[in-house]
């Protein structure tokens, strides 16, 4: 794939915004996109670098964008979303490298930084953000915890249509609302797409869905608006006990090539946030000072985009 840039216009036009907002102030030469399918890094294995570091790294890769963390513990904190996350997109802009997506824990539309996030992403362009989670209250029946959580999910739709942004929730593998994939097409069934849908994740789909997972995908495929992806294994720990453990990518039980199939047949043109979650000395779990080398780390960064590449070269997406 050639190197993709980042539009802003989409965006900002549908909320509204005037160039001549603070957060755009000095990013009046952000690069236009040209692809719906750009490649970025989930930033959180790179938080021991600053924004002008994983500019300079993503570029030298050939990724498109970050994946950046806007979050507590993150690399930007909710709290300095409006001064920090436009020092971000202006550090990466130098290197040619942008964002569609970021990663957050909005799951209350009434929550005081919820509007803050959307807004500034907004103003720079970054169309989509990955959730927070829902949890199932077990004094709840099933349906009592989705009903609840519908009203959440409704909210949340109107605040993204009035910032022109989407909201995507991650199906992550656990007995958290999107474990089982069925849950998010009762919330997500009667909401719109375009505001509202689905960070699939083929690694949580499939250590869940074993070989039924298909079935999941075909389902929620209306709402994917933007794709994670990593591999996995199961193995046995020190204890005997069966665990799953990330490995990368091409590697594990992950049917890559059923689910390029599928992500093709689907026509699913949505950004893609490589996660390295397998060892990389502590980077994996956003650590500031990992204890594998940098080279090292970036190695495994440059091998999962490369196997990437070859996928959507092999299957002409």
């Amino acid at each position: 794939m050639k190197r993709r840039n980042f539009i802003k216009s989409t965006a900002i036009g549908a909320a509204g915004f005037s160039v001549a907002s603070p957060a755009l102030a000095s990013l009046s030469n952000l690069p236009d996109l040209d692809s719906k399918r750009t490649i970025h890094v989930f930033t959180k294995c790179l938080q021991f670098l600053n924004f002008d570091e994983i500019g300079e790294v993503l570029a030298r890769y050939g990724f498109d964008g970050a994946d950046l963390t806007v979050r507590s513990g993150g690399q930007i904190l909710p709290e300095n979303v409006e001064t920090d996350l436009p020092k971000a997109m202006k550090a990466l802009q130098k290197h040619d490298v942008g964002s569609d997506m970021i990663t957050t824990r909005i799951n209350d539309p009434d929550d005081k930084y919820t509007t803050p996030i959307l807004k500034t992403m907004a103003e720079l362009g970054i169309r989509y953000y990955r959730m927070g989670y829902l949890s199932y209250d077990n004094k709840k029946s099933v349906m009592e915890n989705l009903d609840n959580h519908k009203f959440t999910i409704e909210k949340l739709e109107k605040l993204n249509r009035k910032y022109g942004v989407t909201a995507n929730y991650q199906n992550h593998s656990g007995t958290r609302v999107g474990g089982p994939v069925w849950d998010l097409y009762h919330l997500l069934k009667d909401r719109e797409p375009e505001y509202i849908g689905v960070q699939y994740d083929i690694r949580h789909a499939t250590a869940e869905g074993g070989v039924s997972w298909p079935l999941g995908m075909k389902l929620l495929a209306p709402w994917i608006r933007t794709t994670d992806i990593k591999d996995f294994i199961w193995s046995k720990n020190e204890k005997d006990e069966w665990k799953i453990k990330n490995i990368p990518l091409g590697e594990g039980m992950v049917d890559f090539d059923k689910y390029f199939k599928m992500y093709k047949s689907f026509e699913i043109e949505a950004p893609v946030s490589i996660h390295y979650e397998y060892d990389l000395g502590g980077a994996e779990h956003g650590d500031k000072n990992p204890k594998m080398s940098r080279n090292e780390i970036f190695s495994w960064l440059e091998k999962d985009i490369n196997y990437l590449k070859q996928q959507f070269n092999k299957y002409g997406l």
